[in-house]
C-alpha cells in the first residue's frame, strides 16, 4: 500500500501517535470491561470517537480518505469529544480554579476547531495556528492530570491518567497530517 506521506519522519510521527491513541483507547476499553458499562458508559463513548479518529487517521494515511472529508470528520468527532467530556459533562474536579481553567480552555479548544477545521479554506492557516490547537488539548490534560494528582488516588487513577492523554495525541497526529496539507498548499 502507498501512504499518503513520504518523509520517514512524517510517517513516523503519524504511525507512532496511531499507535499510542491505539494502545490507550485499548486500556480504556479494558477499563469498561473491568468497570462495567453501568458504572463507565461516558468512556465508551468517548472511545467510540476516538476509535473514529484513528480508523480516519488510518484512511487517510493510506490515502483512502481525501483531505476534505478527513479535515470535517475528524473535526466533528474531537470537537464532540470535547464537548462531552470537557464542558457537559465535566468532571469535579479538587480546586475551583483548575474547574474554570479547563472549562475556559475546553471553549476555546472547541471554538477554535469550529474556527480553524470547519471552513472551507482550511488549508490557508498556518502551522502556528494548528499547533495551537493541539498545545491547548495539551495545557487541558496537563491541568486534568494536576488535579488528579492533588486528589487522593484510588482504583480509577490508573484508567484516568491514560483516558486524559489520549485526545492530546489524537489532536498531535491530527495536526501533524494538516501541517504537511498547509505545506502543499503554500508550495
Amino acid at each position: 500500500m502507498e501512504t499518503r506521506f513520504k518523509k520517514n519522519a512524517k510517517i513516523f510521527d503519524i504511525v507512532i501517535t496511531a499507535v499510542a491513541a491505539m494502545v490507550s483507547v485499548g486500556v480504556m476499553l479494558y477499563a469498561v470491561a473491568h468497570f462495567g458499562l453501568k458504572e463507565s458508559w461516558p468512556e465508551l463513548m468517548l472511545n467510540l470517537f476516538y476509535i473514529a479518529c484513528l480508523v480516519m487517521i488510518w484512511l487517510y494515511f493510506f490515502s483512502r480518505m481525501d483531505s476534505q472529508r478527513f479535515n470535517y470528520w475528524c473535526s466533528i468527532s474531537v470537537g464532540i469529544t470535547v464537548l462531552l467530556r470537557d464542558i457537559l459533562f465535566a468532571p469535579p474536579l479538587a480546586y475551583y480554579s483548575l474547574h474554570l481553567a479547563c472549562l475556559t480552555l475546553s471553549v476555546l479548544l472547541l471554538c477554535m476547531l469550529t474556527f480553524f477545521y470547519a471552513r472551507k479554506n482550511w488549508q490557508s492557516y498556518t502551522k502556528r495556528n494548528l499547533w495551537a490547537i493541539c498545545v491547548i488539548d495539551m495545557v487541558i490534560a496537563a491541568l486534568y492530570n494536576v488535579d488528579i494528582y492533588l486528589e487522593p488516588s484510588n482504583e480509577y487513577t490508573d484508567y484516568l491518567l491514560t483516558e486524559i492523554w489520549i485526545r492530546p495525541t489524537i489532536t498531535y497526529g491530527l495536526v501533524a497530517c494538516f501541517v504537511t496539507e498547509a505545506k502543499k498548499v503554500c508550495k
